[in-house]
C-alpha cells in the first residue's frame, strides 16, 4: 500500500501539487466489517508509530518530492495510563513533519456482533471518540482543517472549523455502497456523499477535499466519488473511476473570502444564544403535544 501511495505522490508531484490527500485508513483494508474476538488479531491493524518502519519511506519521499500529504490510519496509543485505539488522520507539511493530527469523533455503526449482516460495521467496538475535536492549523499557506468520513455528514463538524477561519478541509472515507440497516437509502449513496461536502463547504466559505477507498475490497464495494469542492459549493474535480486515480485542482484560498466577509459573515450574522439546544441536548425530543 505504501508503495501505491507513494506512485501517487510522485504523480501528483508531476502535476505540480503541493498537497496530496489520501483515504481513510489507507494503510489497511477496512477492517471494521469483521468481528474479531481475540485481540492480537485486531492488533495487527493499528499503527503505534508515525512514521514507523514501514511508513517512513512515505515521509522521505514527501521531503524529496518537497510535497505534502494528508493520510488516515489506525493508531495505538498510550495515554492516560492506558492503551486507547482511534480512527486517526494527520498532515503533514513538505518537510515531512506532522503539523496537526485529527481523531475521527462521529463514529458509525454499531459495537456488538450482529452476524446476520452481510459484513459488520464496528467501529465503535475497535475506536474510541476522538478527544481533539477539530484542530485547525497554519499550513500551506492557509488555515486547514481535517475530519474523516461520517464526520463529513454532520454540519457541526465544518462549523466547528468555520468558527476558527478554516479555508480548507481534508477528509477521507471507506463507505460501502450497500447499507444493510436501510438499504433503501443504497441508490442514494453518491448523491448523499456529494450534498454533505459540498453544503460544508458553502455553508462555511472553504474547500473541502473529499477522498475514498473505491472498488471491491474484501468482497464489500466502495463508493467512489473523490472531490474537490470549491467555497462556492461547486465540485471542480471529481474521480470517475473506482481505481487508484489522481484528480487535481488549484485552490484559491482567496476564494474563500467573499463567503466568509459577507452571507457568512458569522461575528455579523450568527445568534449563538438561540442555537444553545444544539450542544445541549443529544437526541430528538418532540415538543408536548397540545
Amino acid at each position: 500500500m505504501v508503495g501505491r501511495l507513494i506512485h501517487l505522490m510522485r504523480d501528483a508531484k508531476g502535476h505540480g501539487c503541493d498537497l496530496v490527500v489520501f483515504p481513510e485508513l489507507a494503510l489497511t483494508t477496512f477492517f471494521p466489517r469483521w468481528f474479531f474476538e481475540r485481540q492480537e488479531d485486531i492488533d495487527f491493524f493499528f499503527e503505534r508509530d508515525m512514521p514507523g518502519p514501514e511508513t517512513q519511506p512515505l515521509f522521505d519521499e514527501a521531503v524529496r518530492l518537497e510535497i505534502g500529504f494528508q493520510i488516515g490510519y489506525a493508531e495505538a496509543v498510550v495515554e492516560d495510563g492506558r492503551e486507547r485505539r482511534f480512527n486517526t488522520s494527520i498532515l503533514v507539511d513538505k518537510s515531512g513533519l506532522i503539523v496537526s493530527k485529527y481523531r475521527k469523533i462521529h463514529l458509525p455503526g454499531h459495537a456488538a456482533h450482529e452476524p446476520e449482516r452481510p459484513f459488520q460495521h464496528l467501529e465503535k467496538r475497535y475506536f474510541e471518540v476522538g478527544n481533539l475535536s477539530w484542530p485547525v492549523v497554519h499550513a500551506f499557506g492557509g488555515l486547514m482543517g481535517m475530519c474523516i468520513c461520517n464526520d463529513r455528514r454532520w454540519p457541526e463538524t465544518y462549523r466547528v472549523m468555520g468558527l476558527q477561519g478554516v479555508e480548507m478541509v481534508m477528509l477521507g472515507y471507506n463507505t460501502p455502497v450497500h447499507n444493510p440497516p436501510a438499504p433503501e437509502h443504497d441508490r442514494l449513496g453518491w448523491f448523499h456523499n456529494h450534498l454533505v461536502m459540498q453544503s460544508g463547504a458553502y455553508q462555511n466559505g472553504t474547500w473541502v477535499v473529499g477522498v475514498a477507498k473505491a472498488g471491491n475490497e474484501e468482497g464489500c464495494e466502495l463508493i467512489g466519488g473523490s472531490a474537490i469542492i470549491a467555497p462556492t459549493g461547486e465540485i471542480v474535480a471529481q474521480c470517475v473511476t473506482s481505481g487508484d486515480e489522481l484528480i487535481v485542482a488549484r485552490c484559491d484560498l482567496d476564494l474563500c473570502k467573499p463567503y466568509k466577509e459577507t452571507i457568512f459573515n458569522f461575528a455579523i450574522h450568527r445568534e449563538p444564544e438561540q442555537y444553545r439546544m444544539i450542544v445541549e441536548r443529544k437526541g430528538a425530543v418532540p415538543p408536548p403535544k397540545p
